[in-house]
């Protein structure tokens, strides 16, 4: 028996180097003109830990991550495949600008793409109200990119 293959995790260098992807990514995302309005009642710094978390778990790490589920906890999001694709577009920045290799990026993509059917939905009627207040987060497809 050989010693054990690194896990996307080891290669990306470890929890530091997603706590750094992730506080630039959601720095962009906070910012966004577009994107933004879908974490306006969010606190930054809990959402960049839990996707920590979850996509360390995702990389071959330890699962600590105790939140809800992707699914449920976009249920009450409207997002389309063209929001999925610019958050990418986002990430992809995001991973460039903290030196990720791009073998290791593309494989990042690909984890993350793997949530996109639980995440997009076709039409509104596919979404539910958030448990808390009843909600469902609409942003206007024609806002500025």
């Amino acid at each position: 028996m050989g010693a054990p293959q690194p896990t996307l995790l080891d290669q990306l260098g470890g929890r530091a180097t997603l706590e750094r992807v992730h506080r630039r990514f959601y720095d962009l995302l906070f910012a966004d003109p577009w994107l933004a309005p879908f974490f306006r009642h969010l606190d930054q710094r809990f959402i960049e830990d839990q996707q920590t978390d979850f996509m360390a778990g995702n990389f071959g790490g330890p699962r600590i991550y105790r939140g809800r589920p992707p699914a449920q906890a976009h249920q009450h999001l409207f997002i389309t495949g063209e929001m999925f694709v610019y958050r990418q577009k986002v990430l992809k920045q995001a991973l460039q600008e903290c030196g990720v290799p791009v073998d290791l990026a593309r494989q990042w993509i690909r984890v993350d793409s793997a949530f996109r059917k639980v995440i997009v939905k076709g039409d509104l009627g596919e979404c539910v109200p958030f448990a808390g207040d009843g909600r469902i987060v609409v942003l206007d497809e024609i806002a500025s990119r």
